[in-house]
């Protein structure tokens, strides 16, 4: 194994031993993955949390604007090759990530903290950038995020919840 896949798996590995766990049903902290090849990696690992189809949660529960940690611990993004986001780098290493939902866009949020506890600290932010947004036409009752290759060096990070689906590209780095 390439050493550089090594330590990619290691620092995941000991990341999701020490992280808080919180049961929400049959399956918790679902893990995303994407590979631009065989030794580099995006992972992103999220909470499993459940909502009333029925009930609006955009505006109450979730604010608008405010920003949102599903099951109230940010999301983890951990790269072993650094990407470029929304126009931005971001180097290789462990990242949370929050949103800022709105009524027709979102914001991704990357802070270079690595507390999982589920604190916000704007000071932390490493970068802040727009999605392209979205709707379903069936309501999705489950926060899910899902990442997917677009290209041969790039993957897009799709976030749905009820009717909003927002998505956001990574491009390897080189």
């Amino acid at each position: 194994m390439p050493r550089c896949n090594v330590r990619f798996v290691l620092a995941v590995s000991i990341l999701l031993m020490i992280s808080p766990r919180i049961t929400l049903g049959a399956s918790t902290n679902p893990t995303t993955t994407s590979n631009f090849d065989a030794d580099k990696q995006l992972a992103i690992e999220y909470q499993n949390v459940l909502f009333d189809a029925k009930k609006k949660v955009f505006g109450k529960e979730i604010p608008y604007g405010k920003v949102f940690a599903p099951g109230g611990k940010p999301m983890t993004l951990f790269t072993n090759t650094p990407v470029t986001v929304g126009g931005k780098e971001l180097p290789m290493g462990a990242y949370t990530l929050f949103l800022i939902p709105a009524q027709k866009s979102w914001t991704l949020v990357v802070s270079k903290s690595g507390d999982t506890s589920g604190k916000y600290d704007e000071q932390d932010d490493f970068m802040r950038v727009p999605m392209q947004f979205g709707e379903l036409q069936h309501a999705e009752p489950q926060f899910s995020v899902y990442l997917g290759h677009v290209a041969a060096n790039q993957c897009s990070m799709r976030v749905d919840l009820q009717n909003d689906r927002a998505w956001i590209g990574f491009t390897e780095g080189k």
